[in-house]
């Protein structure tokens, strides 16, 4: 699977060029309700093609990213004629770009399809890789495909659009990639005063760099592009448990959490020190604050964390830090284990001011 270019640098001109090149039947533009309203107007204006161009509205949130929806989009491409000459362009965050690119690879047994992110969790991660899916029972990403984009268009002003919340849930992965594969981007980005204004083109482009050279290497996650699930284990099952309650948690944020929790695992399996572990946890906690998790839900993150796609043999397996900038994979750990690592996570958060 060979990746696709990403643009950053005259995104549109080279946006506009790529239309040109082709002569697609329709385009049709996914967006929600929150991107149809605060970016498509930009990106109407900016581009140019003589093609006929369909808006196709879905509502926002995770909740959204299901089979039913996908349902609702294959029918919508149906009834608006669509082919296999036909241009899908996913303009949003996250929840689009898995969404968006799951339709467009099924759709006829595929149809092109083009990432546009407007979020930055949509830049650093989910428009970047080819992994595209939904949820099933809450479960996350639990039906998909590998499937690349034509290529991804990266156009900062969108970032505008976000709220200080949603930057941070993007700047999660972000940190994710230094703690896995790069001390030094980890070191720039914990020295960030404020994202809004302090995060540049060039931790975005070098976060972006990390997790695209793993893929190159492993592109159907058989082997090392494992170590970007760093923190999903948990935090994966942490998003599906709140994902319906008053309390829930972006995506970045409960990564977050998850990777807080699987340090403490490192930590336990002797893979980090304890000057690392405390500093991922007072770097973390600076961004997203504390976030102790009830006692009471231990069995049920367990039980989400059993469904999880990279299990064997109905062994809970976890990508884990052996040092900052470094990471294993496919280390087993057990309930009483996972268990633990949450009551310890706990009582850690408790004693940082």
């Amino acid at each position: 699977m060979k990746q696709t270019p990403v643009y950053f640098e005259e995104n549109f001109q080279n946006l506009n060029i790529f239309f040109k090149e082709r002569n697609y039947q329709t385009i049709f533009i996914l967006v929600d309700a929150n991107t149809h309203q605060h970016c498509l107007p930009l990106f109407l204006t900016e581009f140019e093609t003589e093609s006929p161009i369909e808006i196709i509205e879905i509502p926002f949130g995770e909740e959204n990213k299901t089979l039913e929806i996908a349902s609702q989009l294959w029918q919508t491409l149906i009834d608006l004629k669509a082919t296999r000459k036909s241009l899908l362009i996913n303009l949003g965050g996250g929840v689009i770009s898995d969404l968006g690119g799951f339709v467009a690879s099924t759709f006829k047994r595929g149809i092109d399809f083009i990432n546009v992110p407007t979020s930055l969790l949509g830049m650093v991660d989910a428009a970047i890789g080819g992994k595209t899916g939904v949820d099933l029972n809450g479960i996350k990403n639990m039906v998909g495909t590998f499937a690349l984009p034509l290529s991804t268009f990266i156009h900062l002003e969108f970032l505008k659009t976000l709220s200080s919340r949603e930057l941070r849930s993007g700047l999660a992965e972000m940190l994710k990639h230094g703690l896995i594969e790069s001390e030094k981007h980890w070191k720039q980005l914990i020295q960030l005063e404020n994202i809004e204004s302090d995060l540049s083109i060039e931790l975005i482009e070098d976060s972006i760099s990390i997790k695209t050279e793993i893929i190159i290497n492993d592109p159907y996650e058989s082997g090392k592009r494992k170590i970007l699930n760093f923190g999903h284990t948990i935090g994966h099952a942490i998003e599906s448990e709140f994902l319906n309650s008053e309390n829930r948690f972006l995506h970045g944020e409960a990564i977050a959490i998850g990777m807080l929790i699987e340090c403490v695992l490192s930590y336990e399996n002797e893979l980090l020190t304890k000057s690392e572990i405390d500093e991922i946890f007072f770097a973390l906690i600076h961004f997203f604050g504390k976030n102790p998790i009830d006692e009471s839900r231990i069995p049920n993150l367990i039980e989400w964390m059993k469904h999880d796609k990279k299990n064997e043999n109905n062994h809970v397996l976890f990508s884990l830090l052996n040092g900052i900038g470094h990471c294993k994979y496919d280390i087993y750990q057990t309930d009483e284990q996972i268990a633990a690592a949450i009551l310890t996570y706990n009582r850690k958060l408790e004693t940082i001011l």
